[in-house]
């Protein structure tokens, strides 16, 4: 998330709502398999804009805010206000399974907070009741200090005791962020609130902050504008700087590129 941070430059408040939903996309994609991917998107009225994030299967997340220069006062609680800066809108899960067509799952944002539109997505979607506890702690000097989550999903013939037992535990949680920053992981909460239901550890993916993006990537889109649009960048500019939109990283296209590309675009266009 730090990285995230740096990359995109954000502001405090921005940092939180990113981090949750980078955390929140990860919890969600521990479900996938292979090389599967998917997306959350939260579209809001609010300062923010569009916050969308990437997660695969390999533990690879990605993402960022339209508007990355956003904090507002804190809340009353002494929380960053995340749900002004997200506003009211919709939260979408597209989830790319390799198939033809990708799932896109849509609800409306509850809160704005991510982590309880997250989970009535979850309920009202997909049909799986589910807790969802998302935190980013951010320092004084801006910096996302710690960031994590828990998502607990109730699987089907579960006894009522067990709802319970997991509602009491949730309740209980203490703020996860600045547990994490404690050095209290999700392993360590799990086994401290819910380790009486007995836990059973399936298995761990490290989590990286990883961009798809490349340089061959955005030669193949400024190809793709056709030889008219790269003539008259040729023209007009001389040169072309491209930069993601996930990682913030530039790509600079010197006349010489660009003399190539429109080679390679007026080809394209021949055949």
């Amino acid at each position: 998330m730090e990285e995230a941070r740096q990359r995109h430059g954000l502001w405090p408040t921005a940092t939180a709502a990113l981090g949750r939903a980078m955390t929140g996309a990860a919890l969600l994609a521990a479900t996938l398999k292979g090389e599967e991917e998917l997306t959350l998107q939260l579209v809001g009225d609010g300062p923010l804009g569009r916050v969308v994030v990437v997660a695969s299967a390999t533990g690879a997340v990605r993402g960022y805010v339209e508007h990355p220069e956003v904090h507002l006062p804190l809340k009353a609680d002494g929380h960053l206000d995340v749900g002004g800066a997200v506003g009211q809108g919709e939260l979408l899960v597209i989830r790319d399974l390799g198939l033809k067509e990708p799932y896109v799952g849509r609800v409306p944002l509850v809160s704005g907070e991510i982590g309880e539109d997250l989970a009535y997505y979850l309920a009202h979607s997909e049909q799986i009741p589910s807790a969802v506890a998302l935190g980013v702690l951010v320092d004084v000097d801006g910096r996302a200090r710690a960031a994590g989550g828990l998502m607990i999903q109730l699987m089907p013939g579960h006894r009522e005791e067990t709802v319970a037992a997991v509602e009491q535990a949730v309740q209980r949680l203490p703020a996860l962020s600045r547990s994490i920053d404690g050095g209290r992981g999700p392993r360590q909460l799990a086994e401290e609130h819910l380790g009486a239901l007995g836990i059973r550890w399936l298995a761990e993916r490290p989590l990286r902050f990883a961009c798809t993006c490349s340089r061959e990537r955005f030669e193949r889109g400024l190809v793709a504008l056709g030889p008219e649009e790269l003539q008259a960048l040729l023209e007009e500019q001389g040169e072309a700087e491209t930069v993601c939109r996930f990682c913030a990283a530039q790509y600079l296209f010197d006349r010489e590129d660009l003399e190539r590309l429109l080679r390679e675009a007026s080809g394209s266009a021949e055949a």
